[in-house]
């Protein structure tokens, strides 16, 4: 208006268009939902990854459509699309072997997609698809599989690795950062590896073999950011490319997830707040899939698999969060769901890993991270919270049964490795260096009481020796929509806020997730207004216990985020000194009355449909940033647009600049001589991405916006940036 190998919750991002307005990048490996690009940092001696998409998380996976049956009608051949053309003027951080320094000696390295499959790693080096012996993946002795500029596409990167189960295949999602189009490639792997076939458009994918040993790639085809398409193609002398499957309700999205045994591939369709899984039998990929439980209104489930069981993580029943439930294989149906662990109160369930003996939950419990082991042998569960400097999870490959491996990350610390080793029952921490920034910085976990008594939590960073905090600046990030939590990655522009002085603070309001899925409810269609009196409550309330001022306060957000910070600036515009906006979503109402853009139908669950119900309309009408723009005194606002998104349409954007504008100035024509009129910028970025997380020139042209609004020298803030980031 979001890699390897774990659940379904990573869907969302990039696959998913209902995630339209939200977060395009947030990369996870595992199935993790937030974050469009959670970048895997490791010292110098690792490999990083970049976008560890192998598995969506099932926070991620979420979108209404009747039920409906496969049948030969469905069964059409596929029709390609022209893809088009990309822009060559993208601006970014170089992708591979980009270089972030916390030390003059230690150096960070960040590169994209790998996947393990047998004794192989699989990754992108440089402009080549590679893959080296796992034992050799950190040298450079690897074999060239595929080289990117064949594509003749500007700066690509592997979003996705996928390999067949007996390695004679391999396939990759090929992206660049100025577009959400993408090409998957099929390279036959063999002494001489040669492209096989390569598809436009492709959104998830995944590979089984049939009764004969042939290899089927299962995937889904994205047109207009809609998802509603499944394919299934086979190679060489039994070559052939048919459709599978298509979703007919326009609201509802598809997404392809492997279970962890690879026992079943599961076709999940799904919107915002219900869903539906078909099973196709990952022996038998031809036979007619079986339908778990068609489709209720409200309803959100997803499956693993384990020794002829199904695990399934789903919000059915009171409370309507989620809970973990299971059956037999062969008795699937709603009705045969026995429960077997319930979450705590104010808990969203981050992600789920299967193993042979255990099931891992990765949860965020009042704002704080746990890990949840559950033996399936004997029911046991084993509660572990995490260290309270991490706020969020970095799922990692994994293909060991005894250890189940991830990293923990923030937004000013890069990400440090544990390990869950079963046998031991016990996790532990990766040695060796320790960030500086554990000892210079404090993060606090504060709460703020909405108009309505609601306790919002919020996550603060700020320098240990910080003195007299009501005097330093702070950054205020919001989201609050679409069920999605709030952005806390590592960025190596917040940590370089932080060392310069600023408090950082995220305001988990609701229409995010942070605290279940009630929390998202809380704060969508006729309750959004709470996810506004909930930031202004944090805003207040920050000021309250000494953190900075008005006069120093700054505000950022992006995409659907733009709706709150937006509404802010017209309804409390004196909180705030400086705003930054990126790719904002600020016209709400005609943006959700126009059925002709790709995302109105599936995110009318999110805001409402004011083309048919006038109560929504209106209500929309009292929050909707261009419809409230009023002459008064405004925030200084630093706006970034992208000139061919097609999430937030440029056109809506510049309506709001210019509206805004001529508002800003109409008032300073009766607030006298001595009115300093607030700086209104709009920055248009070339190319076809919606959010373009890593570019140079918007970090600079943002942090340079800040520390002008606020009379700050950014000399240092600069130098240490390029400490961080290699330009």
């Amino acid at each position: 208006m979001q890699q390897k190998t774990k659940l379904f919750l990573r869907a969302l991002k990039y696959s998913i268009p209902h995630l339209g307005k939200c977060m395009q990048k947030q990369h996870l490996n595992h199935c993790n939902l937030a974050d469009p690009y959670y970048n895997r940092i490791k010292l110098k001696k690792y490999r990083l990854t970049k976008c560890l998409q192998n598995k969506p998380k099932i926070s991620e996976l979420a979108r209404n459509i009747p039920s409906r049956s496969f049948s030969s009608k469905d069964l059409l051949p596929i029709k390609q699309e022209n893809e088009k053309s990309l822009s060559e003027d993208m601006d970014a951080f170089e992708k591979v072997r980009t270089k972030l320094e916390t030390q003059p000696q230690e150096e960070y390295e960040i590169i994209n997609a790998e996947v393990k499959h047998g004794g192989f790693v699989y990754y992108q080096e440089g402009c080549c698809l590679v893959r080296s012996k796992d034992e050799e993946a950190d040298n450079d002795n690897y074999e060239v599989l595929f080289n990117l500029e064949e594509l003749k596409l500007d700066q690509p990167f592997i979003d996705c690795i996928r390999v067949a189960p007996d390695e004679k295949y391999v396939a990759a999602k090929i992206r660049t950062d100025d577009s959400e189009a993408s090409t998957c490639i099929v390279i036959k792997l063999s002494d001489q590896p040669v492209m096989e076939a390569s598809f436009p458009n492709v959104s998830s994918f995944e590979w089984v073999k049939d009764e004969e040993d042939e290899d089927v790639l299962f995937y889904t085809f994205q047109r207009n950011l809609r998802c509603h398409d499944v394919y299934r193609a086979t190679f060489g002398e039994n070559r052939r490319n048919e459709r599978f499957y298509t979703e007919k309700d326009p609201s509802y999205f598809v997404f392809l997830y492997l279970t962890k045994d690879s026992r079943f591939l599961t076709i999940n369709i799904m919107n915002k707040i219900t869903s539906e899984v078909w099973l196709i039998d990952g022996q038998s990929p031809w036979d007619p899939p079986v339908l778990i439980q068609k489709r209720i209104y409200g309803v959100l489930y997803y499956i693993e698999h384990r020794d002829d069981e199904l695990y399934i993580l789903t919000n059915v029943g009171e409370p309507t969060e989620f809970k973990l439930m299971r059956t037999a294989a062969d008795t699937p149906a709603i009705m045969n769901w026995d429960l077997f662990f319930t979450m705590k109160r104010n808990t969203k369930v981050v992600d789920l890993d299967m193993f042979k003996d255990h099931c891992v939950l990765f949860l965020k419990h009042s704002n704080l991270l746990y890990v949840n082991v559950i033996g399936l042998a004997d029911d046991s569960v084993r509660s572990l919270k995490l260290p309270p400097w991490a706020c969020g999870f970095i799922m990692d490959t994994n293909s060991d049964p005894k250890n189940c491996p991830f990293q923990l990350c923030s937004p000013i610390r890069p990400p440090k490795y544990y390990t869950y080793k079963f046998a031991e029952g016990k996790l532990f921490e990766e040695t060796g260096h320790e960030d500086p920034i554990t000892k210079t910085s404090r993060v606090l976990r504060l709460e703020a009481k909405s108009k309505d008594g609601k306790l919002v939590p919020m996550t603060v960073f700020h320098k240990t020796d910080s003195e007299d905090l009501q005097k330093k600046p702070l950054l205020v990030h919001v989201y609050g929509a679409y069920g999605m939590d709030l952005k806390m990655n590592f960025r190596p522009e917040r940590r370089v806020l932080v060392d310069d002085g600023w408090i950082l603070a995220y305001c988990h309001v609701r229409g995010g997730g942070e605290l279940g899925l009630q929390w998202h409810a809380d704060g969508r269609l006729t309750k959004k207004l709470n996810g506004l009196a909930d930031l202004e409550a944090c805003i207040e309330a920050l000021h309250g216990q000494g953190f900075s001022q008005p006069s120093l306060t700054t505000l950022s957000a992006f995409s659907a985020g733009g709706v709150l910070a937006g509404a802010l600036c017209n309804s409390s515009p004196e909180l705030l000194r400086a705003v930054t906006l990126e790719a904002p979503f600020v016209d709400v109402l005609n943006t959700m009355l126009d059925k002709t853009m790709p995302l109105t139908v599936e995110e009318i669950e999110e805001w409402g449909n004011p083309s048919c119900d006038e109560k929504e309309k209106n209500y929309i009408k009292r929050y909707c940033p261009y419809q409230n723009i009023k002459p008064q005194h405004y925030p200084s606002i630093h706006i970034t647009a992208y000139e061919n998104d097609e999430r937030v349409p440029l056109k809506g954007i510049v309506n709001y600049t210019e509206k805004l504008k001529e508002a800003i100035m109409e008032y300073s024509k009766s607030a006298g001589e001595a009115y300093q009129t607030p700086s209104v910028i709009l920055d248009i970025q070339p190319g076809g991405s919606h959010v373009i997380e890593d570019s140079h020139k918007k970090i600079t042209a943002q942090i340079k916006f800040l520390y002008e609004e606020l009379g700050l020298d950014s000399t240092s803030v600069f130098e240490n940036l390029k400490k961080y980031l290699k330009f």
